[in-house]
């Protein structure tokens, strides 16, 4: 998990570019801006998000991810 706290920003990059290499084997589209905005939308719908919640002992960043069952709280 220290990992994934530290790279958790290098997700929705990776995943524009492995939406467009699979993209691209199965349509067959030559405009590159058509195909990067769907890209950019599906991996923006499965990246995760960083959250600000106030609690009772101040402010705490915490990121929440589709596929994780709990948020992961940074300091």
């Amino acid at each position: 998990m220290k990992l994934f706290k530290k790279t958790y920003w290098l997700i929705y990059p990776i995943t524009i570019v492995l939406f467009m290499l699979i993209f691209d084997q199965f349509y067959k589209i030559d405009s590159l801006p058509l195909k990067a905005g769907i890209c950019a939308v599906l991996a923006f719908m499965i990246s995760p998000r960083k959250k600000i919640i106030i609690t009772q002992t101040g402010k705490k960043k915490q990121i929440t991810w589709l596929f994780l069952k709990n948020p992961i709280f940074l300091d």
